[in-house]
């Protein structure tokens, strides 16, 4: 029963042990969802977020490799400041990224636990299989007995 409050108390605590620099950076560890058979360990860097390069948006203009110390073309108005934007949405993202990795993780624990269980039966029927079998010869046996006791009693009178 994850909730996005698990996520966001995550996400404060990582928060304020790296504002007060108690720990250098901050990574999610994981177990990525990519199939019902398939999952693996994901390793992200949550804190400090990274800074995107302009080669990495599709920005840079083709065959020239932008600056990173060059400031951009336009200079954009953000209301309310971007200090007041960055202080809302930079907890939320952490927050967000926490929670997405919580799903991920619960999904890929339901796919291995579904996995399991169908193997799981799958041997349960094969052993239902070879038993109903094993029963089956051991009754034959028993009947082809009974049935040579009564000839052969038929024949000695």
């Amino acid at each position: 029963h994850l909730k996005f409050e698990d996520a966001e108390d995550i996400a404060n605590v990582a928060i304020e042990q790296y504002a007060a620099a108690k720990v250098d950076a901050v990574y999610l560890i994981y177990n990525e969802f990519k199939s019902v058979i398939q999952q693996r360990v994901v390793i992200e860097k949550l804190l400090p977020i990274p800074r995107l390069r302009p080669e990495d948006t599709g920005h840079a203009a083709p065959g020239k490799h932008a600056d990173a110390s060059a400031s951009p073309a336009v200079d954009y108005l953000f209301e309310p400041d971007p200090q007041q934007l960055l202080n809302t949405l930079l907890p939320m993202h952490v927050a967000v990224q926490v929670s997405r990795a919580l799903l991920e993780s619960s999904a890929a624990e339901h796919a291995a636990r579904m996995q399991s269980m169908d193997s799981a039966t799958r041997n349960a029927k094969e052993m239902v299989d070879r038993l109903t079998l094993y029963m089956n010869k051991v009754r034959q046996a028993a009947i082809t007995r009974e049935i040579i006791e009564v000839v052969s009693g038929a024949q000695a009178t």
